[in-house]
């Protein structure tokens, strides 16, 4: 009896590193050893990594660097440091599925202008909206594109967004100066809901834009969440964030065809815009571009707008030539509000705008599935 358990305990301690092993380089095995030996002949190769344990892959260690440490940069700088730059490519096993880390700009650039090859999976399109500009292609997302962009670009969508943004931030900076201390990114968030609101649906601030204020800070969780619709999960309840926003957007929406409404907001755009047959979009496809183009213009620019703040405050030098080119356009102002063609003579604050998005980091990451077997620079990348 004594032999036998014994016995028994020497296999299970033994077996124990077995086991871990095995789970170890499981994801390797399973996903890695059949492409090696499919492409052995051809000379093609994946690109350095390791996928981690079975269905969990590397999520931990993603989560412990992202939540934990609050240092996302570093999940990649450990995988450079072990792995070398090289071209910029990891493999890994991330929510779900085997994955290519992409960090290098020319191949984010060329992944997200390859709409044939590449298909969008994160932001989720449950929540973005199935006809919205992050999930359309070909002329249809062409379209759509040149209508948001024109609303940004042309002269007379700016001087109508300079008229609306500046008495309201031009308010939120004097209430900012009365409380002495305030939270950046809290203020900052607000203010652009604010002018978000007024923009892109003719809202006023009240008990409405509040309520879709706390929706859409719902829908955002669950956008950055794992996709798991299951109650209890940031995902589901996005999910049913999703559902009243739509309700609240549709009845908008309904509110403007019968009462004939034209307020030159965002949605009167997306309501009058036509293919090349003369079709407008369904109400659906407004509804579904408005939740997008707020998701997305909500959360870059209150984030940017607080990281200005932030880098602002730690460069003095920075903040008082940016105080002087402003304060030389506000002599000839005589009280009133700057102009579009003031905005193209502001060369130190466009820079400081650019320098702000590009060393604060905005998006954290993109999620796109590869539709077919491709070579970058020599490596295999395969679904």
């Amino acid at each position: 009896m004594d032999i036998s358990m014994g016995v028994g305990v020497t296999l299970v301690l033994g077996g124990l590193p077995l086991l871990g092993l095995l789970l170890w380089w499981w994801n390797e095995l399973w996903y890695v050893l059949p492409l090696k030996l499919q492409h052995s002949t051809t000379g093609a190769k994946l690109p350095p990594g390791h996928m981690g344990l079975p269905l969990v892959g590397e999520l931990l260690t993603f989560l412990w660097y992202f939540k934990v440490l609050r240092r996302p940069d570093d999940f990649i700088n450990a995988k450079r440091a072990k792995y070398g730059d090289g071209i910029g490519l990891y493999r890994t096993y991330l929510f779900g599925s085997p994955s290519i880390i992409a960090c290098f700009p020319t191949v984010n650039k060329f992944v997200f202008q390859s709409d044939d090859t590449f298909i969008l999976e994160w932001p989720s399109v449950d929540l973005m909206g199935h006809t919205s500009l992050v999930a359309v292609h070909g002329k249809s997302h062409a379209r759509l594109r040149g209508y948001v962009t024109n609303v940004i670009n042309q002269p007379d969508a700016l001087r109508r967004i300079a008229q609306v943004v500046q008495p309201r931030i031009t308010a939120a900076l004097e209430s900012w100066a009365q409380k002495g201390r305030v939270k950046a990114y809290d203020e900052t968030k607000k203010v652009t809901f604010e002018n978000i609101g007024k923009l892109f649906v003719s809202l006023e601030p009240g008990p409405l834009l509040d309520t879709i204020d706390n929706l859409f800070g719902g829908l955002i969780k669950g956008v950055r969440a794992q996709p798991l619709n299951i109650p209890g999960t940031a995902f589901h309840h996005a999910r049913q964030c999703r559902k009243n926003l739509e309700a609240i957007f549709s009845l908008e929406l309904e509110k403007k065809k019968s009462q004939k409404l034209m307020t030159n907001d965002l949605m009167d755009g997306l309501m009058q815009i036509k293919d090349e047959e003369g079709n407008k979009l369904s109400d659906q496809e407004v509804v579904d571009n408005i939740v997008s183009l707020v998701v997305g213009g909500y959360a870059s620019t209150s984030i940017a707008s607080m990281w200005a703040i932030y880098y602002l405050a730690k460069h003095p030098t920075v903040l008082k030539k940016l105080q002087e080119e402003n304060m030389a356009i506000k002599k000839n102002k005589k009280g009133d509000f700057i102009s579009n063609e003031d905005v193209s003579k502001l060369k130190y604050t466009k820079k400081v705008v650019e320098e702000t998005i590009r060393i604060a980091t905005l998006q954290l990451l993109f999620s796109e599935r590869l539709s077919r077997k491709l070579s970058i620079k020599s490596v295999n990348c395969t679904v």
